[in-house]
Parts: C-alpha cells; structure tokens; sequence
C-alpha cells in the first residue's frame, strides 16, 4: 500500500504541481529529415503514407519524434497494426484490448517467417492467455531451438569450459526480452509493442537489419492481462459516459493491484510464474519491464544501495545500457531523457528479478503516460528542474499525447536493441562469465550451502520452501546419509542447497539475512526477504 499511495501522489503531483524553474530547452534540435528519414533509418523501401501521416500528426512536438520511428515502412504481404485493429498504434481515444492485441501478433505470424508466437504455461486468475511473441530473422527463428541450446550451455558452464563458451558466443544470439504493462494504468506499452514487432519485422533499414542479424526480440505484449482489459472497459465507459462518475480501478487481477510487481520472491501470481518459466526455456539476456509515471523517459539505474548479492558486472550493464540511450536520444534533440535519481536497485521482489537474479539483466523505462489514449495539457513540475543527473530536463509545460509516449518507448528501446546488438559477443561474454562467477562463488565468497535439516518441525512448510526455490530455477539436494560439518549434524533428508550452481546469487540473496546500512537513505520499497525465518523453517548457512 506505501508504493501504491507513493505512486498516486506521484501521478497527481505531475498533473497539478506548479512548474518550478524555468522551461527547459532541448539542447540538440532534432537533425533535418529527408523524406522523414535520416541517415540512421533511411532506406529505399516505401512508407504507409496514411500510416506516417498519423504519427506526425498525433506527435505533439517535433521534439518528441525520432528518425526510428517518424514513419512506418509500408508491406505488401504483411499488416501493420492498422490493417488489423482499424486504427494506427498511438491514435487518440484508442486502447486496444488484450484478444486484440493477440489477434494482431497472430496475423503478423501468418504473414512472415520472421515472427512466431507462443502460449503462456498458465493462464491468468480470471482464465485468459498470456502471449509470448517472438520477432527475428527468418534464418535465426528456423534454428530458433539451437540458439536456445546455445544459451542454456552458456548459463550452466558446469557443462562447458571458456574455449567451447568462445565458440558458442560466436554462433549464438543475444535475447531482448521486452515485457507490456505490468501495471494496467500504464496504457502504452502493449500499443506501443505491436508497432515495434511489425516495425522489426519489416523495416530493411541497416539499424532494423543488425537488430535481426544479432537479436531474438522477445514480447510480452500485456504482463497483467487481466488488469489490462479492466482498464480498457473503463476508459471506454468513461469516453462514452462524459461526466458521469466513473468506477476505479480498485483490482487489477482477482488478488492484486499495483504490487503485483512486487510478487518476483513469493511467485504467488500466474504472471510472475509465466516470466519465470518462460526465462528459463529462453535465458534472455535483457529483461525489459515497461512502465509509466514520470516524465518524459526514465532509463533506469537507481539510486542506490544497490542489492549486495547481485554480480557487480550486471551493475555496470544498467549503466552501460542507460547511458547508451540517454545520450543517443539527447543527441536526437529530445528532452526529459535521465536516468538515476528514481528506484534504488536494493529489494528483490521485483518482476524484473526473473533476470537480474539469474545472471541475465533486467531494467525499466518509465515513460510519460495521461493513464489512457488523451492528448492533454501537462504541468511537470518540480521534475523539469535542472539536477546533476537530469542534465537536459523535461519542459515545464507540455501537450501529452499517447503517440509522444510510444515514440519515446519505442525510439529508446530500438537504441538499446541496436547497442546489445553491435555488442552481442560482449553481452553474452558477460553471461557466461555471471554464470561462471555464480558457480565459483562457493569457494571465492561463501557461503558453501544452506541446510534444511530433517528434524526440522515443519516438514511441509520446509517443503513449500524447497519448492518455491525450484520454481526459482534454483537446485536442491537432499541428503542420502547423515552428514556432520562444523555448524552442526544433520540428518538424511536434510534439504541442500549448493552453492556452487549458476543460480546461488539467487538463492543466498533468498536465503540469507537481510541487512541494510543504517546510514544508507531509505529504501524504495521497505521489504523483507529472510525466507526461512519468514516461512518459519529452520535453514543453516
């Protein structure tokens, strides 16, 4: 509840809140468009004129336009978001639902080889699919189980030693993973995915071609799919309904609201499940978690303290990555492009942990969004004030439409697509190597393993521990004889959880007593996460 009020002033302040300093300009102008494209897009390939003819139209400001998405690229045998939903992504008043949004995915797979689509494991508490899409290269999706192959040798290199990884690295291919509103009043996103799959898809421009040649781009085009389609119920009624009272968004889900973003430890949800099985049949190399609140692109890195158990390595990729796109997209002209002061990286029990606790990276952008498909006039506020690391800051004042927010979305994540494609060796060296420094952790930080011994009073709830960790992707043993160690004897049957396994920053990070510095400022969410103590089992370090 303390996240959900902090988000709800947070939404109110930016509507309301009296604008302090004066209004920032961008300081790089946009560079003059040839035919709507630069150089860093153009190709010879024809537009959807109607198509571009919107996004021009219902982007509200020149700055907030990027030569990656200033135009659609026109097919004559694959749909674009129009042909099938009867409007173009980013067209005021619309929202599209999540059957949808599939039906649209699913017309793309029929169309092109470059696009294939795949079922959740479970459905949502209310009974409806999650979708998984995935976009690549014709040649790459044909062998698409090999680069799975590819990618479970690298995160288990028990299997491997570093010159067959060298190898592996070479042939196979990074996985961007980008994950739809997982906060159902964050309307964006899931419009803003289906033009970013055709766009991968379709577009022959040298930036979209290294995409495809070195990325697997993965989709989930709505996390909270329930939620999702409440929100377009309502926002509907109240477009036909002006004036009348319009009921609130009080449940997301059947069980949860905004915290369902907070489900990454207890894997209580459907949703939560799904990510964490679908990363374990991928092992995608960046995790991408969509959001809206503040303006106009948040890239994140946080604050600070950042979790102690996690790999410094995948610290430094927040960095590389925000970096990479802050700059990029400021170059373009286009203001309010930051990152730092927001979230601080220290809990664990985000959705976005499915990757940053198994080796891989996980971020988030927060975007801009009017909590539904309005143009309106905004007051920032205290956010267009000129800080240390909001060097170039977001107006004062500023005309919102939902075509600004998806081409912020959609410009930023294509830079960060391109860069971890330019890189792929890089990134995926870096994997390998996470997953390497996982395993030797046993022996170069400690601890050696857990113990749930087998007198413990509770079996089943030690049980329920056990298997929350297997969810987890983490590995138990158990004891065939009665062991003795410094730190007591236990018994067979006692549970063990080695660390010596490419997912011990996972498990010791669950396992282990929490700690927070006492002269580090406060936490973003005020969590705890001592599991054993937590499930009222006995565990031994």
């Amino acid at each position: 509840m303390k996240r959900i009020f902090t988000f709800a002033l947070l939404f109110v302040f930016s509507i309301s809140g009296i604008a302090q300093g004066p209004v920032a300009k961008a300081d790089v102008k946009p560079k003059p468009k040839a035919n709507g494209v630069t150089d860093t897009a153009k190709t010879a390939q024809p537009n959807n004129v109607e198509y571009t003819k919107s996004i021009l139209e219902n982007t509200t400001d020149p700055q907030f336009l990027t030569e990656l998405v200033d135009h659609l690229p026109a097919s004559a045998t694959v749909p674009s978001p129009e042909k099938v939903l009867g409007y173009p992504v980013g067209t005021p008043n619309k929202l599209t639902y999540t059957k949808d949004q599939y039906r649209y995915y699913r017309e793309l797979e029929k169309a092109t080889q470059r696009v294939k689509t795949f079922v959740a494991p479970e459905k949502s508490e209310q009974g409806r699919e999650q979708l998984t899409v995935v976009v690549g290269d014709e040649a790459t999706l044909a062998k698409l189980s090999r680069y799975k192959e590819i990618l479970a040798k690298l995160a288990d290199p028990r299997t491997i030693n570093d010159e067959i990884a060298k190898q592996l690295i070479a042939e196979g291919k990074a996985v961007y993973w980008a994950s739809g509103s997982i906060h159902s009043t964050e309307t964006g996103s899931p419009e803003m995915l289906m033009e970013l799959a055709y766009r991968i898809a379709v577009e022959e421009s040298p930036f979209i071609q290294a995409i495809r040649k070195n990325v697997i781009v993965m989709i989930t085009p709505t996390l909270e799919v329930d939620g999702r389609d409440t929100m377009v119920d309502l926002y509907n009624y109240r477009k036909a309904n002006v004036g009348k009272r319009v009921p609130g968004l009080i449940y997301w889900g059947k069980y949860v609201a905004h915290d369902n973003n907070r489900d990454s430890m207890g894997m209580a949800l459907a949703l939560t499940r799904n990510q964490m099985s679908i990363f374990l049949d991928f092992r995608p190399t960046v995790l991408h978690d969509l959001h809206e609140s503040v303006p106009f692109l948040y890239v994140s890195t946080g604050t600070g303290p950042y979790n102690a158990w996690l790999d410094p390595i995948v610290v430094s990729e927040w960095q590389d990555l925000a970096y990479q796109e802050v700059e990029e997209l400021t170059k373009r002209g286009v203001p309010g492009v930051w990152t730092h002061g927001f979230y601080d990286g220290w809990a664990p029990n985000y959705m976005f942990y499915v990757a940053n606790g198994h080796n891989s990276i996980g971020r988030f952008y927060e975007t801009f969004g009017n909590g539904g498909a309005d143009t309106t006039d905004r007051v920032v506020g205290a956010q267009s004030n000129r800080d240390w690391f909001r060097p170039n800051p977001p107006l004062a004042r500023v005309k919102w439409s939902l075509r600004n927010n998806v081409n912020l979305q959609q410009s930023g994540i294509l830079i960060a697509m391109n860069h971890v494609a330019n890189n792929k060796e890089k990134f995926l060296g870096n994997f390998y190597l996470k997953s390497k420094r996982s395993i030797a952790k046993a022996k170069t930080e400690g601890p050696a393993a857990y113990v749930l011994p087998a007198s413990e009073t509770r079996p089943t709830e030690a049980a329920d521990l056990v298997n929350l960790l297997k969810l987890q992707g983490v590995e138990v043993h158990k004891l065939n004889a009665e062991a003795e160690v410094k730190e007591g004897k236990f018994g067979a049957g006692s549970y063990v959880v080695r660390m010596d396994q490419p997912y011990s920053r996972m498990a010791d990070m669950l396992l282990d007593t929490q700690y927070y510095n006492v002269n580090d400022p406060a936490p973003y969410d005020d969590t705890g996460w001592t599991l054993g103590p937590l499930r009222n089992v006995k565990t031994v370090r």
